[in-house]
C-alpha cells in the first residue's frame, strides 16, 4: 500500500520538485500536531490565515450551525442569506461610510480580479498602475499587476497598460494620471518583505488619485484584521481607499475573499452588461459564518490592541550579529539575513525544531514572522529561541 506522502506527490499536483511534505492529523491554538503527537509551532499563520489560531471554538460552531441548515443556494448576489448578510453588516459597521458594498469571492485573487474589473468599468480607463516588488494572486490579471518579472515571464500575455512605480516613492506618483483607472498598492507590501511605507508617501498617494480621479484600491489580503496593531492597516495612514481588498483572516480559517467599495461605485457592475461581475461560489453561506464568527471572536476578545506589545516583544528577543534588520508592523514581520542559502538553512533547521517559517517570494533572504494574534509572550520567547539557535548554528 502506498503510503499518503507517495499519493500526495502522485496524485496531488505540484509547485515545486522540493514540498516540505510535512504531515498533520490536527492544529489547535498556534500549534499544528503531526501523527506522532509532535506539536509544530504555526509562526506565519498559514501564510495569514488563522489569526485566531487553529481551531477557535466559536468559528467552529458557526460552521457547524450554518452547515446543518444549509450550504450552497444560489449564485452569489441572487437569494438573501442570513450569513452574507450578517456579514456585510458587520464588515460595513467597522469600516469607513464610503465602504458599505461588499462582493464577497472565494479568494484574494478573485477579489483583486472583481476590483480591477470594477475601477475600469466605473473610470471608463484602462490603464492600471501597481507596485514593483507587489504581490496580488497568481490568477491572469492579479499576475498582471505583480511586480516581479520572474514569476510573470512563462505567461504573457498579460493584461496591458499596467505601469509601475516603485513603492514608498514619491516620485513616481506623476506617473498616476487622468487616464489611469486604479491604482493598486498593498498597504504594507508582503512579499516584497514586510515594507512599511511613510505616512507623507501614503497620504500623497491619497492626494494624487484624487487629484487624477482615480480609484485608490487597497490590498489588505494579508495586513487586515488586527494585524498591523491597528483592525486595517490603513488606519495607520489617516486614509481611506475607493476599494479595500480582504481575504486570508477574513474567514476564519476558511477560504473566502472580498472586495468593497461604496454603493455608487459598485452599482457600476449592475448595467452595461448587468451581471458584470458574477461567481458560484463566493460568498459561500459557511464560510461566511466562520468569517462573521472570526470577526466577533476579534472584537470581542480585544485581540488588536496587544499586538503592539507582542511586536515589541519580537523585536526585543530578535537581536543576532547575522540579523541585518527586522521590518514590519505589529505581528507581520520580517528578519532579514545576508542571502538566501543562509536564510534556508535556518528556515529548515527552525521547522525540525518544531518553529515553522519560510521566505518570500520576492525577498528570498528574508524570514517571515506572522503568527496567530492569539500567541503569548512564552509562546513569543520560545519560538524566538529555536530561531536564535538555528542563526547561531549555521553562523557561529
Amino acid at each position: 500500500m502506498p503510503t499518503l506522502r507517495q499519493l500526495f506527490l502522485a496524485n496531488n499536483a505540484q509547485t515545486t520538485d522540493f514540498p516540505l511534505l510535512l504531515e498533520f492529523e490536527r492544529a489547535e491554538g498556534i500549534y499544528m500536531y503531526n501523527e506522532e503527537g509532535r506539536a509544530y509551532t504555526d509562526l506565519i499563520s498559514g501564510i495569514g490565515v488563522s489569526s485566531l489560531g487553529h481551531g477557535n471554538p466559536k468559528v467552529i460552531e458557526a460552521v457547524k450551525q450554518q452547515v446543518e441548515k444549509y450550504m450552497h443556494l444560489m449564485v452569489y448576489g441572487e437569494y438573501v442569506q442570513t450569513p452574507q448578510v450578517r456579514f456585510a453588516e458587520k464588515l460595513a459597521s467597522v469600516l469607513p461610510q464610503n465602504l458599505q458594498s461588499v462582493y464577497f469571492t472565494n479568494s484574494g485573487a478573485e477579489a483583486v480580479e472583481g476590483a480591477l474589473k470594477l475601477a475600469k468599468r466605473f473610470t471608463g480607463r484602462q490603464q492600471i498602475v501597481a507596485c514593483r516588488n507587489s504581490y496580488h494572486g497568481s490568477t491572469q490579471g492579479a499576475l498582471s499587476v505583480m511586480g516581479n518579472e520572474e514569476f510573470k515571464q512563462a505567461y504573457r500575455p498579460l493584461l496591458p497598460g499596467i505601469n509601475f512605480i516603485r513603492f514608498n516613492e514619491p516620485a513616481d506618483l506623476q506617473l498616476i494620471t487622468e487616464q489611469t483607472a486604479c491604482v493598486i498598492i498593498e498597504t504594507i507590501q508582503g512579499e516584497a518583505g514586510i515594507r512599511v511605507p511613510d505616512l507623507t508617501y501614503m497620504q500623497a498617494l491619497r492626494k494624487r488619485c484624487n487629484e487624477t480621479g482615480t480609484l485608490l484600491i487597497l490590498d489588505e489580503i494579508q495586513a487586515a484584521f488586527g494585524r498591523t496593531g491597528k483592525l486595517f492597516a490603513f488606519e495607520h495612514y489617516d486614509i481611506v481607499p475607493d476599494i479595500l481588498l480582504l481575504a486570508k483572516a477574513l474567514g476564519g480559517g476558511m477560504p473566502i475573499g472580498a472586495f468593497i467599495s461604496s454603493n455608487q461605485i459598485m452599482g457600476a457592475l449592475k448595467e452595461n452588461p448587468i451581471l458584470g461581475h458574477i461567481t458560484t461560489f463566493g460568498g459561500h453561506p459557511v464560510c461566511c459564518a466562520a468569517g462573521l464568527a472570526a470577526l466577533e471572536v476579534l472584537l470581542d476578545e480585544n485581540l488588536t490592541p496587544a499586538v503592539a506589545e507582542k511586536e515589541a516583544l519580537f523585536r526585543k528577543l530578535l537581536v543576532h550579529p547575522a540579523i541585518k534588520e527586522v521590518r514590519g508592523k505589529g505581528l507581520i514581520l520580517a528578519i532579514e539575513l545576508d542571502n538566501f542559502d543562509l536564510n534556508k538553512k535556518i528556515i529548515d533547521r527552525c521547522i525540525e525544531n518544531g518553529v515553522i517559517t519560510d521566505w518570500f517570494l520576492h525577498c528570498s533572504n528574508s524570514m517571515r514572522i506572522a503568527p496567530p494574534l492569539i500567541i503569548t509572550h512564552e509562546q513569543i520567547e520560545h519560538a524566538c529561541g529555536v530561531i536564535l539557535e538555528a542563526i547561531e548554528f549555521y553562523t557561529a
